[in-house]
């Protein structure tokens, strides 16, 4: 009577082809570095630590042209144990202070906690505008936020008319 259990040679030659396997497998990442490992910005704004504590995130500029009116999304973000009041600059246009609360995040757009309006975008859409943000006990930092239209329909309704 012949017996169920395979021949040892049949044992060693499927232990070696598991092994082998494992060890072709293994080595892909050696050579192919795994993407969610690294941080990388996966959004179209600009992100940016103003200090230990204070965060912007996916900052962007919306605006019909070169010079016309614009506005500001993204969020601030705090996770220090006090407040601390972010100014943003923009070339050719007023400052907006900004109250970030202790461990939150203040949104910044017309959906947003905070309304941030530019009296005039002096950049075009497709290019960069430099904004300067500042803290108290941080300093400043300029950053190259893009500038969009409403030819994307996502972004469509954020553009403000001119009045």
């Amino acid at each position: 009577m012949a017996s169920a259990r395979p021949s040892r040679r049949t044992r060693s030659w499927t232990a070696t082809t598991v092994a082998a396997t494992a060890l072709a497998l293994g080595g892909c990442s050696a050579y192919n570095p795994i993407t969610t490992a690294e941080a990388y910005n996966v959004v179209d704004g600009v992100q940016v630590e103003l200090g230990p504590a204070v965060r912007a995130n996916n900052l962007l500029v919306f605006t019909s042209e070169e010079g016309a009116v614009g506005t500001m999304s993204g969020a601030l973000s705090n996770t220090g144990r006090e407040g601390v009041e972010v100014t943003l600059g923009f070339e050719g246009a007023d400052e907006v202070s900004i109250d970030v609360p202790p461990r939150g995040t203040v949104l910044l757009g017309a959906d947003g906690d905070e309304q941030v309006d530019i009296d005039s975008v002096e950049a075009a859409p497709g290019s960069h505008l430099t904004v300067t943000l500042a803290t108290a006990g941080e300093g400043s930092l300029e950053v190259e936020v893009p500038v969009f239209d409403g030819t994307l329909p996502e972004y469509a309704e954020i553009v403000p008319e001119e009045d």
